[in-house]
């Protein structure tokens, strides 16, 4: 179910605002879940308190690990996302954003066990990259191993004729330490660097955008210092919610 639409985001919104509670599905990690509540503030034109929208958090830092469970056949998160989603449901939510790329691999299966939509960050991703890149052939794509073995990035693009350039075993395994070293609070420059210098390699490479696709890249990534356009999954997925709540989807 794809619900982007460019003309409906941001502070092109300037409708009522209905009674329409977005779910956060969080925890993975905790500041990404706080960087798309943050998001979803920034894009709602509010003035007042009550302008805003209303959003239910389940942040449940306890989710197995993604990357482990994907790529090294780890405890599976499955059984907590699906509870983490019927809690949503049940508090209320209208639809789900979750701010994980990796967990997106277990999106089919969780959609089974609820009745409200869920927003399917990788594929509104794709559908951005039309979007803003009309001719783009292919783009490149940072993440946990986790998101790049689960092949859902390629695999909806592969639906747009479009193909992923992935970094090399040297620079992944850097990606890797870069994202540990996030979650464990340390965005520092080294890490900044790190991150934007190995999106450099692949846009020499040939890559024609780059796709932020771990939600804890953005903490330490600013897309203003580099000379290639990037992506950030967690801010479409904010669009996209903050649209759907203002019932402009």
């Amino acid at each position: 179910m794809r619900l982007y639409n460019q003309k409906m985001v941001g502070t092109q919104i300037r409708a009522a605002i209905p009674n329409r509670m977005i779910g956060i599905l969080g925890g993975m990690g905790p500041e990404a879940t706080l960087d798309l509540y943050s998001n979803i503030i920034r894009l709602t034109p509010a003035k007042k308190d009550q302008d805003h929208i209303q959003v239910l958090i389940h942040s449940n830092p306890k989710i197995p690990d993604r990357t482990e469970a994907i790529a090294q056949h780890g405890e599976s998160p499955l059984p907590y996302l699906i509870e983490s989603a019927k809690i949503l449901e049940q508090g209320g939510a209208g639809i789900i954003a979750m701010p994980c790329n990796a967990a997106h691999h277990y999106l089919p299966e969780i959609r089974r066990h609820i009745s409200i939509p869920f927003i399917d960050m990788i594929e509104e991703t794709c559908c951005r990259i039309r979007v803003r890149c009309p001719d783009c052939s292919t783009v490149g794509l940072i993440a946990t191993m986790g998101t790049v073995v689960s092949r859902v990035y390629p695999e909806s693009l592969r639906k747009a004729g479009i193909a992923v350039q992935l970094p090399d075993r040297e620079d992944q395994q850097k990606i890797q330490v870069a994202i540990d070293q996030i979650k464990a609070g340390v965005h520092n420059r080294s890490t900044q660097e790190t991150l934007q210098s190995i999106g450099s390699h692949m846009s020499e490479a040939g890559a024609e955008s780059i796709i932020l696709g771990c939600t804890e890249i953005p903490l330490a990534f600013n897309s203003a210092e580099v000379n290639y356009p990037t992506l950030n999954p967690t801010s479409i997925l904010a669009e996209v919610a903050v649209a759907w709540a203002l019932a402009q989807l």
